[in-house]
């Protein structure tokens, strides 16, 4: 019997988007696992015996908190609302002001911040924190701003999942998808981007992005914006033609858009880079930001090289308690984990 060709291609894509709907629901369960963990190990850690010493001492450090977008509304409010009874919020110009006087902050302040800036900054952190009266600061990728193409390392993770093979990236588990690509010098990593736009049987959805007045209603609202470079390559793995260009690219856009120049900087690999904070001097940056889950001092000695906590909008309280006293970050690094 003659079996139809077009009739096997078809139950052939059939199974292949099976295996990728069943991979992805094995990963969105693994990752929900992980934070149920990383949540019960948090609400224990609120218990023990030296969290009252680390919530003291963190009364005398700056907390600045790094988000990035909001996914749950409901736990965001409810973290905002715990920042108003044990914290003092503070803005990125009262942070300015602090280096610039060289006059420390006031005890238990904390700064809010959101890397990568996606629409939920826009749609659901801006009212919470505007009902509130909390400021914060969003550190925006600027050749997405006006876009709808999705981030980066949304794009290669989805298109590996739906047949996208490039040359680098043909071995290991899925999972290591993105510490791959991070891993790589930066041209090694966009070739390995266009291998997989070109060799997925699938296209991306499109990501609605922040537009040019988005941002000008954050500023309005209450929401510095920063420089988050152009593109959000790991500057480590550029090139210093590469480093420069990204982010002057994303200060003149910046400029253009705000109508005045940014003052402070994200690093977007989280780790600093002694070429990009030479560049950032140069155009006149008073502050850039890690991503090293870390409390800093009231007064930063490195303005920039400032600490930052990553936390998520979908933290419990307990864990999200743990994480502003410092003894969730001292665990971590105690245990030497990755940050989550």
């Amino acid at each position: 019997m003659r079996i139809d060709p077009t009739l096997l291609d078809s139950t052939r894509l059939a199974a292949r988007r099976l295996d990728t709907q069943h991979l992805e629901t094995k990963q969105a369960d693994a990752q929900h696992t992980a934070k149920e963990q990383q949540d019960a190990r948090g609400e224990w850690l609120r218990f023990a015996p030296v969290q009252p010493l680390f919530r003291a001492r963190a009364a005398q450090r700056l907390a600045v908190l790094a988000y990035h977008g909001v996914t749950d509304h409901r736990s965001f409010g409810a973290q905002l609302d715990r920042l108003r009874r044990l914290a003092t919020p503070v803005s990125l110009e009262a942070v300015l002001q602090a280096v610039t006087e060289r006059r420390p902050l006031p005890p238990r302040s904390v700064l809010v911040t959101f890397d990568d800036a996606d629409r939920s900054v826009l749609t659901h952190a801006l009212p919470a924190l505007d009902a509130r009266g909390i400021p914060a600061t969003a550190f925006v990728i600027s050749e997405l701003i006006g876009t709808e193409r999705p981030f980066w390392w949304h794009e290669a993770d989805f298109l590996a999942r739906h047949g996208g093979r490039a040359r680098s990236l043909d071995c290991g588990h899925p999972s290591q998808l993105l510490p791959r690509l991070k891993a790589m010098p930066d041209p090694d990593r966009r070739r390995s981007l266009h291998e997989l736009r070109v060799s997925a049987d699938r296209r991306p959805p499109r990501q609605e992005q922040l537009t040019p007045a988005d941002l000008l209603a954050l500023r309005d609202g209450g929401v510095a914006i920063g420089n988050h470079t152009q593109g959000h390559p790991c500057l480590g793995r550029c090139d210093d033609a590469t480093v420069r260009a990204e982010i002057t690219g994303a200060h003149e856009a910046l400029t253009h858009w705000l109508g005045e120049p940014p003052t402070a900087f994200a690093y977007p690999d989280g780790g600093h880079d002694p070429r990009a904070e030479t560049v950032l001097q140069e155009l006149g940056y008073r502050l850039g930001f890690l991503s090293d889950h870390r409390l800093g001092p009231r007064l930063p000695s490195h303005p920039l090289q400032i600490s930052r906590l990553q936390v998520d909008s979908t933290t419990s309280i307990r864990r999200f308690d743990t994480i502003l006293s410092g003894l969730e970050p001292a665990y971590r690094r105690w245990r030497r984990q990755e940050v989550a």
